[in-house]
This record gives C-alpha cells, sequence and structure tokens, in this order.
C-alpha cells in the first residue's frame, strides 16, 4: 500500500494523532535522565597562581583563627570580669564576656571559612556518578574504596598543599585550648582561703543569738550553744561566706567523760568547742544528744562523738570534725587561741 492509500489522519504525528482521537499523549520517555552536566573548569585548575593565592588565603583564615584563639586566652588572662565598657549597638557589657564571645567566633569562623574556601577553590570539584551496590562489600569494592581515598587525597592537594594543610592542623589544635581556659572560669581559685577562717588568738566567742560574748557560766552542762568570732556582723558583706567556715558548735562535757586527750587539753573545765560545718558535703550541724555525746548531721545523717575528739562513728562523713582550742581571758570571757588546725568542711583534693 502507498502512502497515498493512508488516510490522512494516519499519517499525523502520535501526539498530533492522539489529541484529534480525544487520547491523553504519554512522551516515550518523561523522566529521562539528563546526566551529569559538563565539567567547568575553575582558574584555579588552570592557573596555578590563582591557585597559590586561593592557598594563601585559606592559610591566612586559618593564621586569624589561632591569633583568635591566643586573644581569647590573653583576654581571660588579662581582662577583668568586673571591667565594664560600652558597644554599640549592646550597650553596656563585660569587657571580659565581649572579648572572650569575640575571639572565639572569630576563631571558630575563621577555621570554617577556611576549609569551605579550600573545599570549593582548590579541592576537585569533579562529578562522580557510582551505581548503587549490595551492602556487603566485595573484596574489588574494598580495594576501590581504598583507591578513592587515595584519589580524593589526591585531588583534595592535602599532600601537595602544605601551608595550607600545617596552618589548618594549627587552627585545629589551638581552639580546644579555649575550651580548656573556660575550666578556669568556674570560680575563682581558693588558694589558701579553705585553710583559714576568721577565728584567731584572742578573738571571743560571741554568741551568735545574742551577739554577746561568752562567758563558762554561760554554758551549762548537756547544752549546745552556736558562737561565731568576734567582730564579725551579719551586714558585712561576705558574711555568709566567712560564717560557712567560722560557725562554731560548744558543748559543756564532764572532764571525766572526754575520751580524748588533745580534746581535753584544748577544752576549759570541759567546754569543747568544734566546726559546726559536716566534713561530708558541708551542711550545718544542730542535733546534740546530750547523754551520748553524739551529734547528728540532718542532710545525712554523720554522727560525731564531741567527747572522743569529733571523730566519726556513723554516716558518709570522711573526717573528724576540726576542733577549736580556747581558753578564757583576764576579763573572764571564753576566747579562741588560734584558728582551727585543719580545714572545716567537707575534705578537697588539696587538703593532706
Amino acid at each position: 500500500m502507498s502512502t497515498q492509500d493512508i488516510p490522512e489522519e494516519e499519517n499525523l504525528p502520535a501526539e498530533q494523532g492522539a489529541k484529534d482521537s480525544g487520547e491523553v499523549a504519554v512522551p516515550a520517555d518523561p523522566f529521562a535522565d539528563p546526566g551529569v552536566p559538563p565539567h567547568e573548569l575553575r582558574i584555579q585548575d588552570i592557573d596555578d597562581k590563582a591557585a597559590r593565592h586561593s592557598e594563601r588565603v585559606v592559610a591566612t583564615l586559618f593564621t586569624v583563627s589561632m591569633l583568635a584563639t591566643v586573644g581569647f586566652i590573653a583576654s581571660f588572662a588579662a581582662l577583668s570580669v568586673d571591667k565594664i565598657i560600652y558597644v554599640f549597638p549592646l550597650g553596656h557589657v563585660s569587657a571580659l564576656n565581649f572579648a572572650l564571645g569575640l575571639c572565639l567566633a572569630v576563631a571558630l569562623f575563621s577555621i570554617g571559612a577556611g576549609a569551605v574556601h579550600w573545599a570549593r577553590t582548590l579541592m576537585s570539584d569533579h562529578e562522580i556518578v557510582q551505581e548503587r551496590h549490595p551492602i556487603e562489600a566485595t573484596p574489588e569494592a574494598r580495594a576501590q574504596v581504598f583507591k578513592d581515598w587515595q584519589d580524593g587525597v589526591a585531588d583534595s592537594s592535602f599532600g601537595r598543599r602544605k601551608l595550607a594543610r600545617n596552618t589548618l592542623f594549627g587552627a585545629l589544635a589551638l581552639v580546644p585550648l579555649s575550651g580548656i581556659v573556660l575550666l578556669r572560669d568556674l570560680g575563682p581559685m581558693p588558694e589558701d582561703k579553705l585553710r583559714h577562717t576568721k577565728w584567731a588568738k584572742g578573738k571571743r566567742l560571741m554568741n551568735q543569738n545574742t551577739m554577746q560574748p561568752l562567758r563558762p557560766e554561760d554554758i551549762p552542762v548537756g547544752s549546745l550553744t552556736f558562737a561565731m568570732p568576734e567582730g564579725m556582723s551579719e551586714h558585712d558583706h561576705d558574711f555568709q561566706n566567712q560564717i560557712a567556715k567560722a560557725a562554731l558548735m560548744i558543748v559543756r562535757i564532764k572532764p571525766e567523760d572526754i575520751k580524748d586527750k588533745r580534746s581535753l587539753d584544748w577544752s576549759h573545765h570541759g567546754i569543747v568547742a568544734y566546726s559546726k560545718i559536716c566534713t561530708h558535703v558541708g551542711c550545718p550541724i544542730s542535733l546534740y544528744e546530750q547523754q551520748t555525746h553524739h551529734v547528728l548531721c540532718p542532710c545525712h545523717q554523720s554522727t560525731f562523738d564531741l567527747a572522743d575528739g569529733g571523730r566519726v562513728i556513723f554516716g558518709p562523713a570522711g573526717h573528724a570534725l576540726p576542733q577549736l582550742e580556747i581558753s578564757v581571758n583576764a576579763q573572764g570571757y571564753l576566747e579562741a587561741k588560734g584558728d582551727f588546725a585543719e580545714p572545716v568542711g567537707p575534705a578537697f583534693w588539696e587538703r593532706g
């Protein structure tokens, strides 16, 4: 049959014929894979001078990161926490916090910017298409992975661009120092403050409730009295810090009931003075059993024997209550003969 014998509509394209017949046309492949676009060379790929310039930019960013980290540490050491500065538009801010935040932000940003610039200008940007494969890798696949890794290292210029590589190592090595320095900001160093209280030779024992100096006759047998050093006031700016170390409890025990010789020597006619601060976690001790001469910490039930050097007889406390040596002055008032012989309160790592 010749083309002249074919009806006119049979000579139309498939889409036109479907349109005329009222049917929906379906393209042969509506989701055709366009493939990977043609690779375009960057200027760094064809111009070694441009590549060296990009490497210098990367190295500069990493160097800026290192300098910012050094600035972070220097700011922490040099600036006072009380210094206030005006920064627009933030207003009045702490100079230390502003310097630390700015330096740390620059250090981290510079590492990130340097890594991105390195990837975009110096590392290979060839698109690679790889078919999916079974989860269990074959020996050939593993060999291919190692080869791809080696090719990636070569493409990244990591071995060839030594300036960028070495400055990256330097930046990454210094940035963690910021975190180490921040540990210093957990609080002021105690130095020897934990070893000293407001007690000193000649300071009278003041009743913490009446704020009057104590005489031996003010303390009957079996009583528990709380005292603090002469010269302290609740209006002092550091009163809470000082009383947390100097708080004292006083009891009167018959001298023949005192078992520890040093406790007897440091007492006055059976009046013994011990730190009120529990040696477990520093809770104030306030419960006294006059028949046994035991005091109980209400927090975790550590129990101490005041007739036997304040030693621990029960509970989690780690060591005995420190005792304060006392005597009576010429006016008949109880006074301290010095400070506690050992640090009060819980143990700490520097304690010998």
